[in-house]
């Protein structure tokens, strides 16, 4: 049996608000640490059947940087949910609201910066 680690850290400023996150794995072959403006990292306790989430990002993180965060996020859980179930239909369900989240989001940026 073998063991890998992932190793994640976060500098915060005096607030514990993050300034900086970044991570490293055991099983890479990139040696350095890889820098991440945001992060979000779930568990899932099969016991007592409840998720545990860690969500961090930096101060520096823009708005559009999130909401493309977020897309690609659902999006590659939703892909994630296809090769665990192959339940096809709800994976393009998944896909179609991130799709319709980032199109809102957009829209919502154009509307704010013509005002």
């Amino acid at each position: 049996m073998s063991l890998s680690s992932i190793i994640i850290d976060v500098h915060t400023d005096e607030n514990k608000v993050p300034e900086a996150i970044s991570w490293n794995a055991t099983d890479t072959t990139v040696e350095n640490a890889q820098k991440a403006k945001a992060m979000m990292l779930s568990f899932w306790n099969g016991e007592e059947k409840t998720a545990l989430r860690i969500d961090l990002w930096t101060k520096d993180m823009l708005i559009d940087e999130m909401a493309d965060f977020f897309y690609q996020t659902m999006t590659t859980m939703a892909d994630t949910y296809d090769r665990a179930t192959n339940h096809k239909e709800m994976v393009g369900e998944m896909k179609k609201f991130a799709q319709h989240f980032y199109q809102k989001f957009r829209e919502k940026q154009l509307k704010e910066n013509k005002a």
